[in-house]
């Protein structure tokens, strides 16, 4: 019996088993597709691997912006949107306002429009970011933060943003704050997180 895990983590891509009968697996191309997918030579299953979805909001509140510091890792110890992996059945506006309240505890807060889509293909990952407006600034951060905080603009701590997505997704809102108008900003980050 092994113990409990100190770090959990999202488990590896590739899979050894079937979930669904428990065979090994084989990579192959199925029949009438075009990449090599782990297939269940016994039951026919198979298991593809997608993209997963990161959500999150860009809230603000009086000409500040709202920053958790990460209790988890990857990147413990650092600032971030409050974001995280959607959930089966909850829509992308729906996880971002959970992961919202998980990882914050905002008070009070209106969604608004799409800002940041972008993709991420080295980590697999695709991250969603929507703008939104604290109607209450009230914080009660959760376990995955260490703390939740509100950051003049001028005083956002650059040198330790989490993530590529999230240093580029504040870089956009500032300059969009300062001429006027927000724009829905779509672009790929091929390097690292």
């Amino acid at each position: 019996m092994t113990k409990p895990s100190e770090f959990y983590f999202p488990c590896p891509r590739t899979i050894t088993y079937c979930t669904q009968c428990a065979n090994p697996l084989a990579r192959i191309i199925p029949p009438d597709d075009n990449r090599v997918r782990d297939v269940c030579l016994q039951c026919g299953a198979v298991h593809y691997q997608n993209p997963r979805n990161v959500v999150g909001i860009v809230p603000i509140w009086e000409n500040k912006i709202l920053l958790c510091k990460r209790a988890i890792e990857p990147r413990a110890n650092t600032w971030t949107l409050p974001a995280g992996f959607m959930e089966l059945k909850e829509s992308t506006s729906e996880g971002a306002l959970r992961e919202a309240d998980e990882e914050a505890g905002i008070a009070g807060v209106e969604l608004g429009q799409l800002f940041t889509l972008i993709d991420v293909p080295n980590a697999g990952q695709v991250h969603i970011y929507y703008l939104a407006k604290v109607t209450d600034p009230a914080l009660n951060p959760g376990p995955e933060s260490l703390e939740a905080a509100y950051f003049d603009f001028d005083a956002i701590p650059w040198d330790n943003l989490s993530f590529r997505t999230v240093s580029s997704t504040i870089e956009h809102f500032l300059a969009d704050h300062q001429r006027g108008q927000f724009d829905i900003h779509y672009y790929s980050l091929n390097e690292n997180l």
